[in-house]
């Protein structure tokens, strides 16, 4: 048995058991893929997939084993290489981090800086997406954190750490109706049209839902994953925007108002992702603490051995969390 079988096995099953797209993921021939694990499978003595034809159906039960122990031995090597980058130079080396526009733009852009100050060496890969696309790119191991709100159960082989809270603001032209209101309602909203994220039409705290309840209507004239787009077109007039309170300043937006709309939608809590079992090098602990002063390296070591997400949740039950 060979840990780039196992690689290959691991990519298979990564890649939904398309075989092709595994080997495109690995830069090898789809061939060489299959041959390596025919290899594997006459070794162990049993089958790993179940097979139509050509075709991977799925992980037979023994395979299903295999493979989750095949993924915690290559997360093993690769922190066996962590701990050897870690010693020939602590102060070099890479990290990525998957997240969303608003915290991309908005939230990070400080702390990167602080931490380039900190670390000129270090190279950083940051992957803009939705929830969906940062998930993809924590189960495919490709980034060292994932960054985001909501949507846990789409990272289960991560321990998310809560960061912050924050709530939506209202956001309009200077001389709207609106901003003269210092509490607008529910029904001062659906007054007007509006423009907010795709993300905010899920869940019992969207705002249909809270529209619904009020029993009253909701005219959504555009939505959108960027805030800066959802700005654009509050700009042009199409309505009202309903954003993180972070993405909107005096400073980059003078000509629109901002309006506080912590008292008519749910807080949300942004999180830091990292994948179970993870051996994290010293600026990256470092790095997290500058994005949440409270993640000590302590408390991010307790929270990675946890044998449960349930037991990792509960070391940050007691911690008051800042409000952004």
């Amino acid at each position: 048995m060979k840990l780039h079988q196992l690689r290959y096995l691991a990519a298979i099953v990564d890649n939904g058991l398309n075989i092709t797209a595994a080997a495109r993921a690995l830069h090898t021939s789809q061939p060489g893929v299959s041959k390596q694990i025919k290899l594997l499978e006459d070794e162990l003595g049993f089958e790993v997939f179940e097979r139509q034809g050509r075709t991977l159906r799925r992980l037979t039960p023994a395979g299903e084993q295999v493979v989750a122990r095949a993924q915690r031995i290559l997360e093993e090597a690769r922190n066996i290489r962590r701990l050897s980058e870690e010693a020939r130079d602590e102060k070099k080396g890479s990290m990525s981090i998957a997240t969303t526009h608003t915290q991309a733009r908005y939230v990070l852009a400080g702390i990167v800086k602080r931490f380039r100050e900190q670390y000129p060496e270090v190279k950083l890969h940051l992957h803009q997406g939705t929830s969906e696309q940062i998930a993809s790119l924590a189960a495919e191991d490709r980034v060292d954190f994932a960054i985001a709100t909501g949507s846990q159960e789409l990272f289960p082989g991560m321990v998310l750490m809560p960061c912050y809270r924050w709530h939506r603001d209202i956001v309009v032209p200077k001389g709207h109706p609106l901003a003269r209101i210092e509490k607008p309602t529910l029904k001062d909203l659906s007054r007007h049209p509006v423009v907010t994220y795709v993300f905010s039409f899920s869940g019992r705290s969207s705002l249909p839902a809270l529209f619904e309840r009020a029993r009253l209507p909701l005219d959504v004239a555009l939505t959108a994953h960027d805030a800066d787009v959802i700005k654009t077109y509050v700009r042009l007039g199409l309505g009202v925007g309903i954003i993180a309170c972070m993405a909107v300043t005096e400073k980059e937006d003078p000509d629109l108002a901002a309006i506080d709309g912590s008292h008519l939608f749910p807080e949300h809590v942004t999180w830091l992702g990292v994948r179970r079992g993870r051996l994290l090098r010293g600026y990256m602990y470092d790095f997290m603490r500058l994005f949440a002063p409270h993640l000590s390296r302590r408390l991010v070591e307790q929270a990675l051995r946890a044998a449960t997400p349930e037991e990792s949740a509960a070391l940050f039950e007691d911690i008051r969390l800042p409000r952004y």
